[in-house]
């Protein structure tokens, strides 16, 4: 899984959740780093520490769009069938997390927080589910999206 391992690598630099899943894939959908980063860049924290979806998440529902998205608002079949793979996305995240919103996953009683980020520290790092959440959604992005030589 080596979407997985980069994806985690940018965590670990200091890139929110949803930042580190769509850079690890920002090559094979043409973006640049900085172009991944600008895109994602809302999505940490659950939505702009709203704690929702998981940031992690929301990122691969981004490369989903960007891989097998429809541009059509007619298009009802291909609507479908874009939603159907979020869900399909969303459910793999579940079975192996039992959620998908990021409250839930860290733990949190409340919903919105500070809009100002936690420092990055090593106690930051070992107390959050985050780095696997990250991991694991872009495992699920690589195997449904990028594998049998796609």
């Amino acid at each position: 899984m080596e979407h997985a391992t980069q994806a985690q690598a940018y965590f670990l630099e200091g890139y929110n959740c949803a930042q580190s899943v769509l850079l690890a894939f920002a090559p094979d959908l043409g973006l640049t780093n900085d172009e991944a980063a600008r895109m994602a860049s809302s999505f940490g924290g659950g939505m702009g520490r709203l704690r929702e979806v998981c940031g992690a998440l929301s990122a691969s529902f981004l490369i989903l769009g960007l891989r097998e998205g429809y541009s059509s608002p007619t298009d009802d079949e291909a609507k479908a069938r874009q939603y159907a793979r979020v869900q399909e996305i969303a459910a793999q995240f579940r079975a192996i997390h039992g959620t998908i919103l990021c409250r839930d996953l860290l733990g949190l009683s409340e919903g919105p927080d500070c809009p100002t980020p936690a420092k990055r520290t090593a106690e930051y790092y070992e107390s959050r589910p985050c780095e696997r959440c990250i991991g694991d959604a872009a495992a699920i992005v690589e195997r449904m999206l990028f594998s049998n030589g796609d």
